[in-house]
């Protein structure tokens, strides 16, 4: 079996000894030729494959790959079908990820003119201007360096390519406001920066551009000084760019766990693959929802392919804090306002609004900036169209539904000074094997602390998220809220993720509000569960308990069925 390409951007290795087992992606090299810009930008969530998209353009234009193009674009759709572009330009090539910010403002202008005179530097070395090296170290800023560079190489034709344009921005942008408009606003050194790029764009030497990103915070801060690039982000041609379809992840699988592992349930391995990865649209138009494509990648690489047995791990721990990291951006503006967006996003699955296409940072950050922003980074999608210009959005898939719940959890206890005796994950192993004691002490602790504070408008919906909130540290379950099982709807479903856990929980969840009738509410509650447990799928299910679980603003009381 081919190697699977994770953690890898460099389209040449993966291709040049076809070692790899590569999704091609190369049709959209003719459909960005065709289109009537010059200069765009492409913003897509973290670890969706951008970065190899760009390796790919850089090799297909670079004229020093001319000579090996037949070598790396074996087996792809553009090989047999070339541009009339192809290899007839000089790559010019930024990666501003990985940009030190710790150190502040000065770590991050340091980090910036460092990327530049590397990236200088790398073209001087393979475009034969060896001679103007050592002038580079006599350049200490970022503009400096870059007029430099294009009064040497003032005649060339150049396709300027740029990888996480934003990623330091944004990284300084969840600390502190002043300091990223500083950066990026007018006369700060990022915006200078792009200032010039403008100017060489103009004078004819940059003749294409391609920009990588996230968000559009900073390519909107930066409009002033760089309005000549076009947004293809939403571009029904380019949903699928980066990311896998659903016939790519189908692809893949069959030369990869399908082969080895031909007795596996592949229709269940499917399902499970893409509850947990799928779901992004950028396009209310476009014919397919697209998977995270790394963590596909992340999923076949860890397959147990000895025993035929899904990930001990669904997320790779890098990814996880990748994300993590992200959410800081979340107190971006009004930070109890974002708060109660991502309630109403929990609570409902659902929440409106409109992405915006620019906003201004000088400005209040309002609602649909906040959801343009958690849209941007992959934390929501488009569900469907609303109307006036406005969409209903929804969590993506699984693995954004568990960090929602982690940040949920957290911003609960700091919020409301919520007392945790110890770790939620000792907890949650205590309930594994079968001790629900301290978890059962953990929840009344949490609901009789906000449902006091907010009696009135406590709801059996508030009652299940902070519930699945403290159930989300539980990383050796597969958590289900709500799974369908012929029509009927059992509140929260835990199962092990592999036979080592001990017992497995289907909970049923009602809540008491003063008037009424608790023996009502434990009557009703005991028949649904009763009757979950007669279903089919649910007696399938190995050392399950079942429990239902009546809240109110006295606590939570646990009943064995």
């Amino acid at each position: 079996m081919k190697k699977i390409i994770y953690g890898e951007s460099n389209f040449r290795k993966i291709k040049i000894n076809n070692d790899y087992f590569y999704i091609d992606k190369t049709q959209y090299i003719e459909k960005l030729e065709n289109l009537n810009e010059s200069f765009v930008v492409f913003l897509r969530p973290r670890r969706f494959g951008k970065s190899l998209f760009l390796s790919t353009l850089q090799y297909y234009y670079d004229e020093n790959s001319a000579h090996e193009f037949d070598d790396i674009f074996q087996e792809t759709f553009i090989k047999n079908t070339p541009t009339p572009l192809k290899s007839s330009f000089r790559i010019l090539f930024f990666e501003f990820s990985g940009i030190n910010i710790d150190g502040g403002v000065e770590s991050i202008y340091d980090g910036f003119r460092d990327n530049i005179k590397f990236a200088i530097n790398r073209y001087f070395s393979e475009y034969g201007y060896g001679e103007y090296l050592s002038k580079l170290d006599d350049i200490k800023s970022p503009t400096g360096l870059i007029k430099y560079f294009f009064e040497v190489a003032k005649n060339d034709k150049i396709y300027l390519l740029i990888d996480e344009y934003d990623q330091f921005a944004n990284a300084i942008l969840a600390y502190n406001m002043k300091d990223f408009l500083g950066i990026v606003g007018k006369g700060g050194f990022v915006r200078s920066f792009y200032e010039v790029l403008k100017g060489a764009t103009q004078s004819g030497v940059v003749q294409k551009m391609f920009i990588t990103g996230v968000t559009p915070i900073t390519l909107d801060s930066l409009s002033s000084g760089f309005n000549i690039v076009s947004n293809i982000s939403n571009n029904k041609k380019f949903n699928a760019m980066a990311g896998f379809t659903g016939e790519e992840v189908n692809y893949s699988l069959e030369n990869s766990i399908f082969k080895k592992c031909q007795e596996i349930e592949k229709e269940e391995l499917l399902k499970k693959i893409q509850k947990w990865y799928n779901g992004y649209l950028f396009n209310i138009e476009a014919n397919e929802r697209v998977y995270n494509a790394t963590l596909v990648n992340y999923f076949i690489s860890q397959y147990n392919y000895d025993n035929c047995t899904m990930p001990i791990k669904m997320l790779d721990s890098n990814v996880a804090s990748d994300y993590k990291a992200i959410m800081k951006l979340f107190n971006i503006g009004d930070s109890d306002r974002n708060y109660k967006i991502l309630e109403e996003l929990i609570e409902n699955n659902q929440i409106v609004g409109e992405v915006k296409d620019r906003y201004d940072l000088n400005q209040e950050f309002s609602r649909d900036d906040f959801i343009t922003l958690i849209y941007s980074m992959g934390f929501i999608t488009i569900k469907e169209e609303s109307f006036g210009g406005e969409f209903y959005f929804q969590i993506p898939n699984y693995v954004i539904k568990i960090l929602y719940f982690n940040y949920f959890a957290i911003e609960l206890k700091k919020r409301n000074n919520l007392q945790m005796n110890q770790d939620i994950k000792v907890i949650l192993r205590d309930l594994a094997i079968g001790n629900l004691d301290p978890f059962n002490k953990q929840l009344n602790e949490a609901i009789k602390t906000l449902s006091n504070r907010d009696h009135q408008g406590f709801t059996e919906k508030h009652f299940q998220v902070i519930t699945l909130a403290l159930l989300s540290f539980a990383d050796f379950y597969f958590i289900d809220s709500q799974p369908e099982f012929d029509r009927k709807y059992p509140d929260i479903l835990l199962i092990g993720r592999d036979e080592k856990v001990p017992n497995n929980y289907l909970f049923e969840l009602k809540w008491k509000k003063d008037k009424d009738s608790y023996e009502t509410i434990k009557k009703d509650g005991l028949k649904q569960v009763e009757e979950y447990k007669e279903l089919d799928k649910v007696k399938s299910i190995p050392k399950l308990r079942s429990f239902l679980l009546i809240g109110s603003k006295d606590g939570v009381e646990f009943l064995s069925v």
